[in-house]
């Protein structure tokens, strides 16, 4: 049984969630951020059955995250890339492999991934920064506010849980 859609819902989260679809296609996602691009290389990786696989890329082409390229004739092979769309999600997915990292749920030594700057080897973090000025934010310090897209179920959100602290 599939799951309900996101369709009609005011809510930039849902849509990212959607274009994603589900764990596979989060993993299929991670998988093509970090660079494989082959069908065999992606089950692997993954360890989704073939009709997952098939069915996850093909959601994810639609859902504009994966552009599909032909490599080969003759036969005809096919790779998979990310599109700009696909590569934004994949900062969703590194904000995801951070906190896991942070919790180290299977008490791992040391992260499993390690994200650098190329061109100086330093380590690199998402962290929450000014709009105007780039200065690091504290995230006690975020407030959450109805932006011009925002309707009534989200202001009523807000309001609900403005008025729950």
């Amino acid at each position: 049984m599939k799951s309900k859609g996101f369709e009609g819902m005011i809510c930039s989260m849902a849509s990212v969630m959607g274009a994603l679809g589900d764990r596979w296609g989060a993993l299929i996602v991670r998988d093509l951020y970090l660079g494989l691009r082959r069908y065999d290389d992606l089950r692997e990786s993954t360890g989704a059955s073939n009709a997952t696989l098939s069915d996850r890329l093909k959601s994810l082409q639609q859902s504009g995250l994966v552009e599909r390229r032909l490599y080969q004739t003759r036969p005809d092979r096919y790779e998979y890339v990310l599109t700009p769309e696909g590569q934004e999600v994949g900062l969703v997915l590194l904000a995801m492999v951070q906190v896991g990292d942070k919790w180290n749920v299977d008490g791992l030594p040391g992260p499993p991934l390690r994200f650098v700057d190329a061109s100086t080897g330093r380590a690199v973090l998402l962290n929450l920064v000014d709009a105007q000025t780039g200065q690091p934010v504290d995230p006690s310090h975020l407030s959450i506010e109805a932006g011009p897209g925002a309707d009534d179920l989200t202001r009523w959100r807000l309001e609900r849980a403005r008025a729950m602290r």
